[in-house]
């Protein structure tokens, strides 16, 4: 891969990694116990929970230019 910033043509590949959401609800977990005892806890981690995204992208060890694979 050549960098289309300065040609160069040392480029390595790195993937980031972002995540959205919750893992953990502590009002639901509450609630839970109260409806439902010692598992309502487990109400807690449910629901839509924490998503994951990875987006890899090339970068050029010269100049420091990131662009999308």
């Amino acid at each position: 891969m050549v960098c289309p910033r300065c040609g160069n043509q040392n480029c390595t590949v790195i993937t980031e990694t972002t995540s959205t959401g919750k893992d953990f609800s502590a009002g639901k977990g509450c609630l839970g116990a109260l409806i439902f005892g010692p598992l309502g806890v487990l109400c807690g981690a449910c629901g839509k929970g924490r998503q994951m995204h990875s987006v890899s992208f090339w970068v050029c060890n010269n100049c420091g230019y990131k662009w999308k694979v």
